[in-house]
């Protein structure tokens, strides 16, 4: 992968030129032979343009001899006229098509920038922070965007109309053009002081905007904490700072906008005297007619709107590009399986984090009996933070349960996350079923309608599937929210859900989903005792069936599971049945004695 820098402690990559480029012409693919003819397009349209400056100048000629006549002025304003009617419509059909191959890549370039977003490992954008994430989405895809309008018929059109005026004031008489090229390199010394310092500069400027999304995301997920602790003036200030820094990046890059276009204008001013002295030497040495050096000027003066425009869109597309690398530097990252491949090929160990089906390694006849899950020595660590699992052995059965307990900092969630393949452990192996899915306790309604809702993990279910689904895990009243039934638009445009029924709508999308292996996260944590029945018995039909895994929110439904293992600091501490570990009379046994006083108490209250 080539990136300018890998994401390292605070950002996600941004793709060098050379990945960018290739991304591009990979994107391009399909449209090149379009591309081909748009370029065609324009050089026929600007050859066009030509016309009108050559018109003028023998209209001077025919005048200064005296040979010219009404009739002859009415001809060459039709000639010019149409041509500028031909060259018009040749540039609008050139725009035209050059835009919407424009647009057209850059949505496949958009869809695979929201794909590829959603297959990156999780621990690399909690590491960047998703303000990152959504500011290349968002802000950095606008910016692309909006480069359109002004990029697209510099680069088309423009390119063309400089090589083909060039070629006219060549061919008109050969000093003239040597004139204009004197003037080239006050241009390409611009365009090098630009280079070296316009893409810092704005690359500085989406790196502030993507710094202050994370502030404000951060405050609005953390508003009741915010509101809690007292932290709006503490948030209130982190916005503003890092607000503040995004104005000082953009009055840098405006100020790096006026100094290229003052180096334009110095550029403009001696084209235009250097081809009139070589115009007028030539003239009055009767190497060239006063016609002549007039179609020169205005083959200059066209040349120069294209030149200024040029080099000026440069500044837009600097920014654009900027943009642009940010986005192919999150489409280049490799997922975990393609890592996987390049390993392979390139002959290193075999990645420690497989999801492979139950058995596939054992002897034949052995799969039945394998463990749909296996850990051996499984280590993990959060960046350069401490030891997090350490030493992790664990085996569980196909179709069976297990309850994983202990208290709070024990590791409990980072063993799921490791199991479910959303982070890769440091050290040791990890095998799993291919098919495996996760509910966590913070569960998210989409804004859409519940069917929209299921069939996210199901697209091929009928509505009959959906209606078991919901009835399997007691949310059929869902159907009755309106009588739209699984038309019934839900989350914030929509019919608010209590916790309840949200996570009700996650285990029915997990049941339509039919995974070989499903965890719950302390799924049914957060909807409050007076549904805990209720959610109880909705995780135990999501379960049955299919080996699960259950990080136990509530002591009770870690004791209907098969097996309960108990953590702490990090390691497994015990295992076994729950009468096994009451028996035992250590760490589960207490935090059993402790959660029954609790439900004592609440039950006298």
């Amino acid at each position: 992968m080539n990136v300018a820098s890998a994401a390292t402690g605070h950002t996600l990559p941004v793709a060098g030129g050379r990945a960018t480029a290739g991304e591009v012409w990979r994107l391009s693919r399909g449209h090149r032979l379009r591309l081909a003819a748009v370029g065609l397009a324009g050089i026929l349209s600007t050859a066009v343009d030509l016309i009108p400056p050559v018109a003028i100048g023998y209209l001077v000629d025919r005048v200064q001899t005296g040979t010219g006549d009404l009739g002859t002025v009415l001809t060459v304003t039709g000639v010019m006229a149409l041509s500028a009617v031909l060259g018009a419509a040749g540039t609008a059909v050139t725009i035209a098509h050059a835009t919407r191959i424009y647009h057209t890549v850059l949505a496949a370039l958009r869809e695979r920038l929201v794909s590829r977003a959603m297959l990156l490992p999780r621990h690399l954008v909690e590491r960047a922070g998703t303000g990152d994430l959504i500011s290349r989405s968002s802000d950095d895809v606008t910016a692309v965007a909006d480069a359109a309008p002004a990029v697209i018929p510099a680069l088309t059109v423009t390119a063309c109309t400089i090589v083909v005026s060039l070629a006219g004031l060549a061919a008109l008489e050969w000093p003239y053009a040597a004139a204009f090229a004197v003037v080239l390199p006050v241009y390409a010394l611009a365009m090098r002081w630009y280079l070296r310092i316009g893409p810092r500069v704005y690359r500085a400027e989406r790196a502030a905007m993507s710094a202050r999304a994370q502030q404000i995301l951060e405050s609005q997920r953390g508003h009741a904490t915010v509101l809690g602790f007292g932290l709006a003036e503490h948030r209130h200030r982190a916005v503003l700072t890092d607000s503040w820094g995004v104005a000082v990046q953009s009055i840098r890059a405006r100020t790096v906008q006026s100094m290229l276009n003052a180096r334009l204008n110095l550029g403009e001013c001696l084209s235009l005297a250097a081809v009139l002295v070589v115009g007028f030497v030539l003239v009055d040495h009767g190497l060239s007619t006063v016609g002549g050096a007039t179609t020169a000027m205005l083959l200059v003066l066209r040349l120069l709107g294209p030149v200024n425009q040029l080099l000026f869109v440069v500044d837009t597309l600097q920014s654009a590009l900027a943009s642009l690398s940010r986005m192919i530097g999150v489409v280049t990252i490799p997922t975990a399986e393609e890592a996987d491949a390049s390993m392979a090929q390139a002959g290193r160990a075999a990645p420690a984090d497989q999801a492979a089906p139950a058995g596939a390694s054992d002897p034949a006849g052995a799969a039945e009996t394998a463990p749909a899950v296996r850990l051996r020595g499984v280590a993990f660590r959060y960046a350069d933070g401490p030891s997090v699992l350490d030493g992790i052995d664990l085996d569980i059965p196909a179709g069976r349960h297990i309850a994983i307990v202990g208290p709070s900092g024990a590791g409990k969630t980072t063993l799921a996350s490791v199991i479910a393949g959303v982070h890769r452990p440091d050290g040791g192996t990890v095998t799993r079923p291919r098919r495996t899915a996760v509910i966590s306790q913070e569960v998210h309604v989409f804004a859409g309608t519940l069917r929209e809702n299921l069939t996210l993990a199901a697209p091929d279910a009928t509505d009959g599937d959906i209606r078991a689904a919901l009835e399997t895990t007691g949310a059929a009243d869902l159907l009755e929210l309106s009588a739209d039934a699984l038309d019934t638009v839900v989350g914030t445009r929509g019919h608010p859900l209590t916790e309840a029924e949200a996570q009700q709508l996650a285990l029915a999308r997990l049941l339509l989903a039919d995974p070989e292996l499903a965890i719950l996260d302390e799924a049914t944590a957060e909807a409050g005792s007076a549904h805990a029945e209720r959610l109880d018995r909705a995780s135990e039909a999501v379960l049955a069936g299919r080996s699960g895994i259950v990080i136990a929110h509530r002591l009770s439904q870690a004791a209907t599971c098969d097996r309960i293992v108990v953590m702490d600091a990090g390691r497994v501490i015990e295992t076994g049945t729950h009468d096994e570990l009451l028996t035992a009379d250590g760490t589960y046994a207490r935090l059993w004695a402790v959660w029954q006083a609790g439900q004592q108490i609440s039950a006298s209250r």
